[in-house]
């Protein structure tokens, strides 16, 4: 009985030296610094260093890698020191920010392989029609075509005859000239904000805005260097409808996002019945 007691007591002693081996195993890792009782350690700096970087610059990235990690460490272990009442909340939170990061990213996978991003042009019609209201404008927009000329530019007639022509073949020759514009708007079938042409021809800062802002406005215009054509096609004023070829890229924001958040609320709804249906959960 003596002997198999002392048996027992070297087996258990056996194993909990074996045990403490292993679980007290000596740390081999190499640190660079230390803050308290908080390590770097060389194989943390790995991550930081590109396979073409020389090793001067590696030593002064790794240099300032440590020094950023000081004080990161430093400060960290001053707030903690000085907000410990603060801990229970901030830990909430990270547990907030770390469930949200989870969900987050789940439904934009989920939206990224289901969501329908092919938007036709009876889609954008549809929309168009039942939020027309909802398009005012909030400020003017403008067709119009605009050049700016040398003043003393050889072929100075030629230019504005064919600015001044409606003829699609004399419009043609024009752009074929752009080599003697120093500006040019010729695209007058587009809607342009009216401060943006402001931006873009500064002279038009020196005409009465009710007096330029109207259909067949025509403004010829000299200064010390240039000459300026401007003609105005077309105009819409304030909490005017935008016209939809204006308005179409928001729309297309506004079906996908539309889209997202059914998509979502489906998948939401799904998941609840799913669940319930396998007794998941239970709400009492």
């Amino acid at each position: 009985m003596k002997q198999r007691f002392i048996y027992i007591v070297f087996i258990f002693i056996t194993v909990f030296q074996s045990c403490d081996y292993f679980t007290i195993k000596k740390d081999t890792r190499k640190p660079v610094a230390r803050v308290n009782n908080t390590y770097l350690y060389k194989e943390d700096l790995k991550k930081i260093f590109t396979k073409d970087i020389t090793k001067s610059d590696s030593l002064l990235l790794a240099r300032n890698y440590i020094d950023n990690w000081v004080k990161q460490q430093l400060l960290l272990s001053k707030a903690q020191l000085n907000l410990e009442d603060k801990k229970e909340a901030f830990d909430e939170l990270v547990k907030k920010y770390r469930e949200d990061l989870f969900i987050n990213s789940y439904k934009e996978a989920v939206v990224k392989q289901y969501l329908d991003t092919k938007i036709t042009a009876d889609d954008i019609d549809e929309f168009y029609q039942k939020n027309s209201q909802n398009f005012k404008l909030n400020e003017e927009l403008v067709k119009l075509k605009y050049i700016r000329i040398g003043k003393d530019v050889l072929n100075k007639k030629e230019l504005i005859k064919l600015f001044k022509s409606s003829k699609k073949e004399d419009l043609d020759s024009l752009q074929s000239k752009e080599l003697f514009l120093k500006s040019h708007h010729l695209n007058d079938s587009i809607w342009v904000k009216y401060s943006d042409i402001l931006v873009k021809i500064p002279i038009l800062k020196t005409f009465d805005k009710k007096q330029l802002l109207k259909k067949g406005t025509f403004i010829q215009k000299e200064d010390s260097i240039s000459l300026y054509l401007v003609a105005i096609k077309q105009v819409l004023k304030r909490n005017q409808v935008a016209p939809k070829s204006y308005i179409t890229p928001t729309i297309k924001q506004m079906i996908l996002h539309q889209r997202k958040l059914l998509l979502l609320r489906n998948i939401e709804e799904t998941l609840i019945d799913d669940a319930n249906k396998k007794q998941q959960f239970e709400i009492y």
